[in-house]
């Protein structure tokens, strides 16, 4: 009678003492894996960085787009006779002007 319950207990034993292991290997790499989620998360990847240039050179190009727009109509309301529209034209191509400088050149043709 004794061995049918000596049997269950040596399981037992057995898969718990996997568990302490595993809990124990848990713990002792807890703090690896959150110092390498705190880097992941204040590092930036060069994939990151690319589409984030692309965002927001995107954003410049429509912008530029808009002041263009603009200026092309404040040139004509000048050519009628607009003081007011000349000096917002100046304005607005400066402003153009500004935004083209903030942005790279083009990459070379290979």
């Amino acid at each position: 009678m004794r061995g049918i319950f000596t049997i269950p207990l040596t399981l037992a034993t057995l898969a718990l003492s996997g568990c302490i292991a595993k809990t124990a290997l848990d713990v002792a790499t807890l703090p690896v894996r959150a110092a390498s989620s705190a880097v992941d998360l204040a590092t930036t990847s060069q994939s990151e960085k690319d589409e984030k240039r692309g965002r927001e050179l995107r954003e410049a190009e429509k912008e530029i787009g808009k002041l263009e727009r603009r200026y092309s109509d404040e040139r004509e309301d000048c050519m009628d006779g607009d003081k007011n529209a000349c000096l917002d034209a100046r304005a607005t191509y400066q402003e153009i002007q500004a935004l083209l400088g903030r942005m790279p050149p083009p990459p070379p043709n290979r």
